[in-house]
């Protein structure tokens, strides 16, 4: 049985010290993948083939400028996300492969089709997050939602943390409420998100099997933490 981190210096243990440099060189290919992902997209959708689509849920929602939640929000969430995740050692190797999945199989699918913009719909607008927003291409992509299926990814990895999974459940559905109001997405990014996140999680534990075996506290675990 692997011993589980209980520092984040553990994590650069001659143990754990592979799979956190996987990790990272995952998560730059995933960074690399998105990249190109949103150049292409963007290119495609600058195309006058690309129109929007009639969607039930933004023809008959009005539009409300909740770039506070969507911008800030986000930021102020993800920040948030990597401390707690940062404060969890046995449970960053997965979680970092895990998010780097998510943006690569995300970047797969934005590539795929592409739509415009619904016609009226709230843009990021202008100030220092907003900036940053639109330079990461955050507003790029329809499908599927990054600001509803992140927040339940990690969700499904801390599910047998009950309060982190609440919290963390809500904020996917804040914000799935929240672009929906915005139209800054189609219901269908929003509503296949659980489903989307679900099947990566099982992805994520099919190809690192020995990751997840980190975040279950075991009892023998227990027993060898109060023995050491």
């Amino acid at each position: 049985m692997q011993q589980h981190p209980r520092s984040l210096r553990d994590l650069f243990s001659s143990e754990h010290r592979r799979s956190l440099f996987e990790a990272f060189a995952l998560l730059a290919v995933a960074y690399v993948v998105e990249h190109f992902a949103n150049i292409y997209a963007f290119a495609y959708m600058s195309r006058p083939t690309s129109n929007h689509v009639g969607d039930l849920f933004l023809d008959n929602l009005p539009v409300i400028d909740l770039n506070f939640l969507i911008i800030e929000g986000a930021f102020f969430s993800i920040i948030l996300g990597v401390l707690y995740v940062l404060s969890k050692p046995r449970y960053v190797l997965f979680s970092l492969k895990a998010l780097a999945l998510f943006i690569i199989i995300r970047a797969l699918f934005v590539s795929l089709t592409h739509i415009g913009f619904y016609p009226v719909h709230v843009a990021p607008g202008v100030g220092f997050f907003a900036d940053l927003y639109s330079y990461l291409n955050f507003q790029l992509g329809f499908f599927f939602s990054g600001h509803t299926g992140l927040p339940f990814l990690i969700a499904l990895i801390f599910w047998d943390n009950r309060r982190a999974r609440l919290v963390l459940l809500s904020l996917s559905l804040v914000f799935g409420i929240a672009v929906l109001l915005a139209h800054t997405h189609y219901s269908i990014d929003v509503l296949a998100e659980p489903f989307m996140a679900y099947g990566i999680f099982k992805i994520a534990q099919h190809l690192f099997p020995r990751d997840y075996e980190l975040t279950k506290a075991t009892l023998r675990h227990k027993l060898w933490v109060q023995a050491s």
